[in-house]
């Protein structure tokens, strides 16, 4: 039993050696365990908390918060799109069938590190997005795709930001950045009232739009099983196998919002059930 303890206790401190020592000292980084808890407690915080908190209180009304919340997260995406384009995938200096981790300290690999954090950071600010229909008791948005892929994303990234910053890890940061420009402009047009709903029929190419930057993560992920690169294959299949997962996990709410049969509803309720939607 000593000899097993003393090998954990010696491949741990292996594996933390490994680390990518830039990050260090930056908030969170120093340990998984502060991530895990906070993506505990937020879904203790949207299942328990938050529906028994607003059982007998009325909905919030959050327009003028949910169109700055909006507003930020397309900047903010807008932003790392920018820099992990501008310094890794657009540059000409990144390959897209193998490109290892740059652990120099170059402008380039210092921006694309700095980038990871922040992408690895918006993780939980997305976090928000649940709270925000907790509090206006819209409780059949806080589904279980919802709550698994906002919920497992900032611990699961975790070990590629403090380990494979950049290189061949960065490409799902590339796309996801993109399509949640996109989706948070939607969001924001959604907040605006029930003016622009005519606006917003395209909803279903948005969940389309999602499910295929999963694809192209994780076939870019899983292409270096047949490539000799020096990247670490562990993490491909880590990063791939999470694409997979949240592939299904969007399929499977494809299906069921927009092809799933529903009951024929009256002109005077479907005409309400439009005017509330994504408010």
């Amino acid at each position: 039993m000593a000899s097993y303890i003393q090998a954990v206790v010696t491949e741990s401190t292996r594996l933390w050696e490994s680390r990518d020592k830039r990050l260090d000292g930056l908030p969170l980084m120093s340990s998984p365990v502060p991530s895990i808890v906070i993506c505990l407690g937020y879904v203790y915080a949207v299942k328990v908390c938050g529906p028994k908190f607003m059982k007998n209180r009325p909905a919030f009304k959050l327009r003028g918060i949910l169109m700055a919340y909006n507003l930020f997260q397309i900047i903010y995406n807008g932003w790392l799109f920018y820099e992990i384009s501008r310094f890794g995938w657009l540059s000409g200096n990144y390959s897209f069938i193998c490109q290892p981790v740059d652990y120099s300290n170059s402008e380039a690999a210092m921006r694309i590190v700095r980038a990871g954090y922040c992408f690895y950071i918006s993780k939980f600010i997305d976090l928000l997005d649940t709270l925000f229909f907790v509090l206006r008791k819209k409780n059949h948005q806080i589904t279980m795709l919802h709550v698994i892929h906002h919920g497992i994303l900032p611990m699961t990234l975790w070990p590629g930001i403090r380990y494979v910053c950049g290189g061949h890890a960065s490409f799902f940061a590339f796309l996801n950045t993109f399509v949640h420009v996109v989706m948070y402009f939607y969001y924001f047009m959604a907040a605006m009232g029930p003016s622009y709903q005519k606006y917003l029929g395209w909803k279903k190419h948005l969940t389309s739009f999602q499910m295929i930057q999963f694809i192209m993560a994780s076939f870019h992920c899983f292409q270096l099983m047949f490539i000799d690169c020096d990247f670490p294959i562990a993490f491909c299949w880590w990063i791939g196998g999470h694409q997979l997962i949240f592939l299904g996990l969007f399929i499977n709410f494809y299906r069921n919002a927009y092809y799933k049969e529903k009951e024929p509803i009256s002109p005077s309720s479907n005409k309400n059930r439009i005017a509330n939607k994504d408010l």
